[in-house]
């Protein structure tokens, strides 16, 4: 993987645990060569690992709309900064240019960036690897949230392992190269739509 978007947090609640584990990932990427590709903000905890990276020499596109640059909030120390009309088209972006997707913990935002991309792969529109950070257990209560989905039979065991998840960054991203894609399509088999 040469790029990978990592949603997270435009805040950050100052835990030290969650900050290790930023620093890490960002030593992690420099280490294996990859870009950084985030949503261009210069604040909470997508600040902070675009300042992470590039303090430690790494490449970093931040990708924002106009509306938030205004607000300035944007980073103009990346590498490179692209500037969107919109969010939507902030996202479909930050998407395409990467190989894989990281979520850190975050608000709403991360979590409709996070639920987007998966349902995209759930639906074959791309294959790239989707890897949550689970810093100090912050996602528990998500993946139980998901193996209830599964119990009631609302979501598949095969699709609920399309999440990957670790409590270490190069755990993570080991495992993130190591993904295969295997989406269960028998959801649109037993409606006929395939």
């Amino acid at each position: 993987m040469k790029s990978i978007c990592v949603y997270c947090g435009a805040n950050f609640n100052g835990d030290p645990v969650l900050r290790a584990a930023v620093e890490n990932l960002a030593q992690a990427f420099v280490d294996h060569n990859i870009r950084l590709i985030y949503g261009g903000g210069s604040v909470g905890v997508m600040g902070i690992i675009s300042e992470e990276v590039l303090n430690r020499k790494g490449l970093v596109t931040g990708v924002i709309p106009q509306f938030l640059l205004d607000k300035e909030v944007g980073n103009l120390e990346v590498t490179e900064l692209i500037v969107t009309e919109n969010m939507h088209q902030r996202k479909q972006k930050m998407a395409d240019l990467s190989d894989g997707f990281i979520i850190l913990p975050g608000g709403f935002g991360t979590l409709e960036e996070f639920f987007e991309v998966l349902t995209w792969l759930q639906l074959g529109l791309h294959n790239k690897a989707i890897g949550v950070l689970n810093v100090g257990g912050f996602y528990d209560h998500l993946f139980a949230q998901l193996d209830v989905m599964v119990a009631h039979k609302l979501l598949t065991p095969n699709n609920r392992k399309l999440v990957i998840d670790a409590t270490e960054p190069v755990e993570l991203l080991q495992k993130m190269m190591d993904f295969k894609v295997a989406p269960d399509s028998v959801w649109f088999e037993d409606r006929n739509l395939s």
